[in-house]
């Protein structure tokens, strides 16, 4: 853990960020008192978001705020809600905060896509690639997308604060190198800054260790309920990832583009080797329900960095599903590597041998070019 003061490593810089996702939540987007988006704020952080995509990164948000957008309305006022209330209040929230977002970025010429996920969405693997893939296309197309959780369905109780782990899984699952959250708080301290005068700055975190995980203190008041807590938990999502996370002050104007210049902010770096850290889970923790028999174009194209393509695959063995692991192997059936299939094994056997704009024609549906992407292979070793 780096503190105030000299450090010898250099702290990142949002000028460094390719593909980011920003999570913002309730209390930021939303007009406590008055029960309504907070526009200017809102027009100022597209404004930085539409900066940003003039560079070429590629821009994620994930917001809360759509049950406080509907309590008002719905007549629930009171701090405690029943879980079928705040389900009924997500439902009503999610259509104006979808509006608003929709309305701020297309002033500046961007097209906002809405996405309701849960965390089982970042879990289950087929789920998981078909938000990947969903994700990856309306960046591909140039829309921000905009994800909340799902809370019209949850099945457990609902806390404002689970954005800032969806957005961690987010970062993880779309490959994204910097999360930044944005908070009412510029950082991280040694002790809450608001009951301890001694409390410290912490600009830069190298490993989250016990002695930082001490410092998420209990949620702040009002609508939103985080706290440092699930930050800490964010953060320790994401730099397994191999993700670099920024928590920074997201009450002023234009916070993105202030968290770009020297403003302060709290950046913790991602564990060594993060982003292998699943494909350490798919070389070992899966039992393969299949196989795939390729050719030698084929292997030398993954042996150089390359995806899976279904024109290089000559047999499919065994029978499995979308997301589900499988071997590849040489046609002398020799092992190349093992990944996830982005086709269960009745549509692969379709689509093998043929280009990848034959898939439609062949399938009566489009699905992605290849058949297991590189992200998701690991090949054997030698």
């Amino acid at each position: 853990m780096s503190l105030p003061g000299p450090s010898p490593l250099p702290a990142p810089s949002l000028h460094q960020a390719r593909r980011l996702v920003v999570k913002i939540g309730s209390a930021l987007v939303v007009d406590g008192e008055a029960a309504a988006p907070r526009v200017d704020w809102l027009h100022g952080i597209a404004a930085d978001i539409a900066g940003l995509r003039a560079r070429g990164v590629e821009v994620i948000v994930v917001s809360s705020g759509a049950i406080a957008l509907a309590r008002h309305a719905l007549g629930l006022t009171r701090s405690s809600l029943r879980l079928e209330e705040k389900q009924a209040a997500a439902a009503v929230g999610q259509i104006r905060l979808a509006q608003a977002w929709s309305t701020a970025l297309s002033a500046h010429g961007m097209v906002a896509a809405q996405l309701l996920l849960t965390p089982d969405d970042t879990e289950d693997r087929r789920r998981y690639l078909n938000a990947r893939a969903t994700l990856s296309t309306l960046l591909g197309l140039g829309c921000v997308p905009v994800i909340n959780e799902n809370d019209t369905v949850a099945t457990a109780e609902i806390r404002f604060g689970d954005n800032d782990q969806l957005a961690a899984r987010v970062a993880g699952m779309i490959g994204a190198d910097q999360l930044v959250l944005l908070s009412d708080i510029d950082g991280l301290y040694t002790a809450d800054p608001r009951q301890d005068p001694d409390a410290r700055h912490v600009p830069l975190v190298t490993a989250l260790t016990p002695e930082v995980e001490a410092m998420g203190g209990a949620p702040p008041p009002g609508y939103s309920s985080g706290g440092m807590r699930t930050k800490l938990l964010a953060a320790a999502i994401a730099t397994r990832a191999g993700c670099t996370m920024a928590i920074g002050l997201g009450s002023i104007a234009n916070p993105l583009r202030a968290l770009g210049t020297d403003t302060r902010c709290s950046w913790f770096l991602p564990v060594p080797d993060g982003h292998s850290a699943r494909k350490r889970w798919i070389a070992g923790s899966l039992r393969p329900a299949g196989q795939l028999v390729i050719d030698g174009g084929a292997a030398r194209a993954l042996h150089a960095g390359g995806s899976l393509l279904p024109a290089g695959v000559r047999a499919v063995e065994g029978s499995f599903g979308r997301g589900d692991l499988v071997l590849v192997v040489s046609e002398g059936r020799v092992g190349i590597g093992r990944g996830l299939s982005a086709y269960g094994s009745a549509d692969a056997a379709r689509i093998i041998g043929h280009r990848s704009d034959a898939i439609e024609a062949l399938l009566g549906w489009r699905g992605r070019d290849e058949m297991i992407h590189r992200d998701d292979l690991v090949l054997a070793p030698g």
